[in-house]
């Protein structure tokens, strides 16, 4: 069984700085980690694999430090590692991110499964994944709770559902994103750890893959962001104690500190 799982590469603090041209996140010089739901996607391909046989590939694009949690996908377990990088992949929204990918996988030879996290905890959209199943023409399920194996061309999946959980049976090829219910992540050990800094991890870059150079990266985005802005800061509010007269005493003089202007009784009457 062929399994490709997308994993990326996230900043692991909320306090990041923004690209003032592009308003993407800047990803040098601050700590990353692996995707929390990513993990669980690595997770559970490793153990599709274990029941059924197979081969699990580890796909990311990003840039070259993303090299780090393919490594860490690979001291888990994980067969192979491919990063696509290039300067020309910089900025790309969803759609160009999942179009970059699947041509990706095709260049891969295809595969029988495909794994991605619920969504990524930088960006919230929980698109890419949707999307490069659309663009391989394959079926695909969201925020899958569990998974389990029927045979060798069909899985069977529960998933979330707003009021219930639904139980489908998936013909494979197919596409699935999973959530932190599926399983609890393995940790790395020593010896996996040992074995993923010798592990060879596949770069390719634009040149590499049947792409189409207008559709990826920023100039293949069909959306773009033009403003961003860091959430303000606002001071833990003040508790007022008293009688209601007292309360109302009080507050008024702090907004009369404040720079607050009685209204008029003019304005009133207006």
């Amino acid at each position: 069984m062929e399994i490709v799982v997308c994993v990326k590469q996230v900043p692991a603090s909320t306090r990041v700085r923004l690209n003032p041209v592009t308003n993407t996140i800047v990803r040098e010089g601050i700590d990353l980690m692996l995707n929390p739901f990513d993990a669980y996607a690595v997770e559970e391909a490793l153990r599709l694999r274990e029941k059924a046989g197979g081969r699990v590939t580890v796909l990311s694009m990003g840039i070259p430090s993303a090299e780090g949690i393919l490594r860490q996908a690979l001291g888990l377990g994980a067969d192979r590692a491919v990063l696509l990088s290039d300067k020309r992949f910089a900025g790309a929204d969803t759609l160009a991110t999942a179009y970059t990918l699947a041509a990706a996988v095709r260049n891969l030879g295809g595969c029988d499964l495909i794994l991605c996290g619920r969504q990524a905890v930088d960006g919230d959209t929980a698109q890419v994944g949707p999307s490069l199943a659309q663009k391989l023409g394959i079926p695909h399920l969201s925020a899958v709770s569990r998974a389990r194996l029927l045979s060798a061309g069909e899985l069977l999946c529960e998933k979330w559902a707003d009021e219930a959980h639904l139980e489908i049976r998936l013909q494979l090829p197919a596409l699935i994103t999973v959530v932190k219910e599926i399983n609890t992540p393995r940790f790395l050990s020593l010896k996996g750890y040992l074995r993923a800094r010798g592990a060879e991890v596949e770069t390719w870059g634009a040149d590499d893959l049947n792409i189409d150079p207008t559709r990826i990266g920023l100039d293949g985005s069909a959306t773009q962001v033009v403003f961003t802005a860091a959430a303000e800061r606002r001071k833990a509010g003040k508790a007022v104690s008293g009688t209601p007269e007292e309360a109302a005493a009080s507050i008024l003089g702090t907004l009369l500190q404040k720079g607050w202007q009685r209204p008029t009784s003019e304005a009133n009457r207006g």
